[in-house]
């Protein structure tokens, strides 16, 4: 017994096994074998290497967007001359990635609380019955008061009066001084697995540079200041159009990075989207068109509460980074070496196949490729082994004597 166990032990740390190979001469085998290696070989360099990078690990930006516009706009309603500053057209407030510059409007002064007749279209009626008092309508602008006036043929409603009447918008709109506004862009990432932190003002980018400096894809791709007029038409809408009823746009901010160059090649770019609100859309049933909301300034006069309501149409800006930096790492390296290695083993399985089950050889191949045994077989072959040991040992004996 003990013996037993050190032999299993000796073979164990003292034997290697390996596979037998068995070497066929076939052109065609051989050359679907080398191409399908080829084919791998070109999987693993030119996509998992070249195009995916492979070798890299990868690592996206923590980042922060501060934005400010300029610019004044200008504007004659019926004689009446204004001018709006950024405190007027931006909202909210500056330093938003996300914000709004009006670029026309509905103003309804002097609003005061109170009741007043409905606008025609919204509660018609005839009689007092149809205005229940208490009820109200999604699209109404009141509580109903319960009384049908017959001089407009409308219910009454307790709202802020006069209410407001926006089914003609102002055409052309009223800012389209709005196209010569700036917008200034600062973006600060920061790749924390590399330790690598960049800016949109990068080198070369001072002062003296931004002062005088207007973006342009080919001129100035890297100038962080653009008209607002650029951005609607990079983005493929019509200012004209998008100034009436408003819409949205994305400015795309796109980190690609490579560190395995010098850090000053990290640099943005910059590429525009129309997100909704595009002229070029002919659905005519679509439910909502543009972009608008409403906002009021409140005001006492003559100790009596009073408003300003401005129906707002504008350009939605939403600023959107994207990024993704990239470096040499051994890890990535070898996992994709490895699993590179593993695929080549396609090659042979393909090639097994085709010699055992579709050559007209096949059963040549697969006597070639495989050593039968047969337990029976064996076990006689040993009982003969034995009796021709034993009749030698007699033979020898016998010559002894």
């Amino acid at each position: 017994m003990k013996s037993q166990i050190s032999n299993v032990v000796s073979d164990f740390f003292f034997e290697y096994e390996t596979q037998r190979q068995v070497l066929v001469r076939n052109r065609r085998v051989g050359v679907v074998c080398r191409l399908i290696q080829l084919g791998v070989l070109g999987y693993i360099i030119g996509w998992v290497f070249i195009y995916e990078k492979g070798y890299q690990s990868t690592d996206t930006a923590v980042s922060s967007v501060y934005t400010k516009m300029k610019g004044v706009g200008y504007t004659n309603r019926s004689g009446l001359e204004q001018i709006w500053d950024v405190a007027d057209y931006v909202f909210p407030s500056q330093g938003d990635a996300s914000f709004v510059v009006m670029t026309n409007f509905i103003l309804t002064e002097n609003q005061t609380m109170g009741k007043c007749p409905e606008l025609p279209g919204k509660d018609n009626c005839s009689t007092n019955a149809e205005c229940e008092e208490g009820r109200f309508k999604r699209t109404g602008n009141g509580h109903m008061t319960g009384l049908c006036l017959k001089q407009t043929g409308t219910c009454e409603v307790l709202a802020w009066c006069p209410v407001e009447n926006d089914a003609t918008i102002p055409d052309p709109p009223l800012l389209m001084s709005a196209e010569n506004y700036t917008l200034f862009i600062k973006n600060s990432i920061t790749f924390p697995l590399f330790d690598v932190t960049r800016s949109n003002l990068v080198e070369g980018i001072d002062g003296k540079y931004i002062s005088k400096c207007l973006y342009h894809p080919d001129n100035d791709p890297l100038c962080p200041i653009m008209r607002l007029g650029d951005i609607v038409k990079f983005s493929g809408f019509n200012f004209t159009t998008i100034a009436k009823v408003g819409g949205a746009i994305g400015i795309l901010v796109d980190w690609t990075c490579n560190l395995d160059r010098a850090v000053r090649h990290c640099k943005p770019f910059y590429t525009f989207h129309g997100l909704y609100g595009n002229p070029g859309e002919t659905d005519r049933a679509r439910a909502s068109v543009g972009y608008n909301f409403r906002y009021a300034k409140h005001y006492m006069e003559d100790g009596q509460a009073k408003r300003t309501l401005i129906k707002v149409f504008g350009i939605r800006i939403d600023i959107i980074v994207h990024s993704l930096a990239r470096k040499f790492d051994i890890i990535p390296t070898l996992t994709a070496i490895g699993s590179g290695v593993g695929i080549f083993g396609v090659a042979t399985i393909v090639c097994d196949l085709v010699l055992l089950y579709v050559l007209p050889k096949r059963e040549f191949y697969k006597n070639m490729k495989y050593k039968y045994t047969d337990t029976h077989q064996q076990d006689v072959d040993s009982e003969e082994g034995s009796t021709e040991k034993e009749a030698d040992t007699i033979e020898k004996e016998a010559a002894k004597e």
